[in-house]
């Protein structure tokens, strides 16, 4: 089966070589000089970058879409939940909706281990292409032991709790799990959140998640707990380069850019004081700062 895609407005349907249909938005200028691929962390969908949009240059294009499991895209088939997977669900977008130009891509959490998958599966593609990369509160190793910010025995229940909440969702036969909305946002707000997180942040973030497919994002956290790809930063090596981190994240918390920008010691490294995870709702102006100068004149 090959890809296709449906069109309607700059939202499309794009149909994997594997059957399954992604939801997509495509904007901005065709023949722009450079395209800005937005890819979404775990249980978010395109919309986490709805703040950072306004403060793009008009002349960009931007590719930004739902990984499968997760916001309008179909749920992942089985044996596809895994971050290889969407590192070929990019690259088939990337051929289809944008064979050639010049691409920036930026991946948060999820989304950036998505392109180091990227660069260690489709080198050919991320050498002629890439011509600027930002990770943002993301990791290149160590998701099998998050201790979410606690420490001592706090921090080894926690790691215990992370994986059997995985293991929970990849069991749970429906579609969207059953939790009241205003019953969520508190613990949302504590993992995902910095200092003085915005309630309409928080209420995005946590529809976001609701909508998510379980048995997807849990088979996304197992594949996360395997996700080392140090080696795979090194195809990066050379290309203009940020990593973001807020000293406030617990899910991908700062030791975990630190390696990522070891591994590549060219890239500019931005140590974000206050802010959790969610950096494109409580960072914007900075991210959207990084990603034009990304993208160039």
């Amino acid at each position: 089966m090959t890809a296709t895609v449906r069109r309607r407005g700059t939202d499309r349907r794009f149909t994997t070589s594997d059957g399954t249909a992604l939801h997509v938005e495509l904007s901005g200028p065709r023949d722009a000089a450079a395209t800005l691929v937005l890819v979404h962390a775990w249980t978010q969908d395109h919309r986490e970058w709805d703040p950072v949009l306004p403060l793009l240059p008009s002349g960009v294009q931007v590719l930004r879409y739902d990984h499968r499991g997760h916001g309008l895209s179909e749920p992942a088939r089985p044996g596809t939940a895994t971050v290889a997977q969407l590192a070929d669900d990019l690259a088939e977008l990337i051929g289809e909706l944008v064979p050639a130009g010049r691409l920036v891509l930026a991946g948060h959490s999820m989304g950036g281990m998505t392109v180091m998958a990227l660069a260690e599966r489709h080198p050919d593609l991320v050498a002629a292409r890439a011509g600027g990369v930002a990770f943002i509160a993301t990791s290149c190793c160590d998701m099998d032991r998050l201790t979410l910010g606690l420490n001592g025995a706090a921090g080894r229940i926690a790691m215990r709790a992370d994986k059997s909440f995985g293991r929970m969702l990849t069991r749970y036969g429906k579609d969207h799990l059953p939790i009241p909305a205003p019953l969520a946002r508190p613990s949302v707000k504590w993992l995902a959140f910095g200092k003085k997180a915005r309630r309409a942040d928080v209420r995005a973030m946590t529809d976001q998640f609701l909508r998510a497919h379980p048995r997807s994002v849990g088979g996304f956290r197992d594949s996360m707990s395997d996700h080392d790809r140090r080696v795979a930063l090194k195809n990066l090596r050379g290309t203009p380069t940020v990593v973001m981190v807020g000293d406030r994240d617990r899910i991908t918390p700062v030791h975990h850019a630190r390696v990522i920008a070891e591994e590549l010691p060219e890239a500019e490294f931005v140590l974000l004081p206050g802010a959790g995870h969610e950096l494109t709702y409580e960072r914007t102006r900075e991210v959207a700062a990084r990603l034009n100068r990304l993208l160039g004149p």
